[in-house]
């Protein structure tokens, strides 16, 4: 890996300010975002980036490449937490592999906005549909974590039916919010876009910084609770994302040719939902232990894929074209 691309991400302003977050709360101090704002900047985030997404798919051509990529996409979001089911049912239990799983198949929004605005710094280009892509992973880990829970859980009294686990994942507000920006930038014709472009494109790095700076907090306080858990679900969180991430890597250019999709593959594939995942197994599986599965995906996994994760990944698929 080149040292100088790990360099200029790891001194990215906006990762800077996550790093601050966390020194913030190791000092003890009385630094925080309130939480409505913190709530605004990441439906603004998930908005930007719906929008510009639906703009670029506008002056796509809608061919194989796009069926290929949602289909590799989906076998992920399918692949990834059945495997890992497994990995973590003798250690962890049914109720928290089924979680954990659920949440390591899907997705992260802001890790995915963060390699976003790696790919943007960097000049790459990446296709429209790679958005729609994020959102499409959401759901179908979340219903196989159920799945394999109801099927090797026979004693749990806590059923819930299938149908309402799959309207929570479909209509879950990040959901509804990037497949809506898309479909509303893919609709609104290049003059119209530019009126609003100050809003969905000047002031994102911005508010990604103040995000990060959230996402720093948050993980500064969650992580003394997962060490408190022992080694496994550190080494986990680590280890899984890595060989997710890098066998995409290495592997996305027979789906897509754009450097740029690959990335956003790998990523998608490394990252964990600490957003959409707890809130459906909160609904699914109350037993799962969110002192668990959340600062694993938040703490230890989105760190480390915004940090190096990004320039790791990057460098396989440089290696593979």
């Amino acid at each position: 890996m080149e040292l100088k691309l790990l360099l200029d991400n790891l001194t990215n302003p906006a990762l800077l300010f996550f790093f601050l977050g966390i020194i913030a709360v190791r000092l003890k101090s009385d630094l925080v975002i309130p939480a409505a704002s913190s709530k605004f900047i990441s439906l603004y985030l998930l908005l930007a980036i719906g929008f510009k997404g639906g703009q670029e798919l506008a002056h796509s051509h809608i061919d194989l490449e796009i069926l290929y990529s949602v289909l590799f996409g989906i076998f992920l979001a399918l692949v990834i937490p059945l495997y890992t089911f497994f990995i973590l049912k003798k250690r962890l239990g049914t109720d928290n592999a089924g979680a954990i799983a659920a949440a390591y198949g899907s997705v992260s929004a802001v890790t995915f906005v963060t390699a976003i605005s790696f790919l943007d710094m960097k000049g790459i280009h990446y296709g429209g549909h790679m958005v729609a892509m994020m959102a499409v992973m959401e759901a179908p880990s979340i219903i196989i974590g159920v799945l394999l829970i109801s099927l090797y859980n026979k004693k749990s009294d806590t059923k819930v039916s299938l149908g309402s686990v799959i309207h929570h994942s479909v209509t879950n507000g990040s959901v509804v919010l990037i497949i809506g920006s898309l479909i509303i930038g893919f609709l609104a014709s290049e003059e119209q876009a530019q009126g609003i472009k100050p809003f969905t494109t000047e002031i994102f790095k911005g508010f990604l910084a103040v995000f990060l700076l959230d996402m720093g907090i948050t993980c500064g306080k969650k992580i003394t609770n997962l060490i408190a858990k022992g080694w496994f679900p550190f080494v986990f969180a680590i280890v899984i994302p890595v060989i997710n991430g890098s066998i995409v890597a290495a592997t996305s250019h027979f789906i897509t040719d754009e450097v740029g999709n690959q990335l956003l593959f790998a990523i998608l594939a490394g990252s964990a939902s600490y957003i959409a995942v707890p809130a459906a197994m909160k609904l699914a599986v109350p037993k799962a232990d969110s002192s668990l599965y959340l600062p694993m995906a938040l703490a230890i996994t989105f760190p480390f894929n915004i940090t190096l994760g990004l320039p790791l990944y990057f460098f396989i698929i440089q290696m593979m074209n």
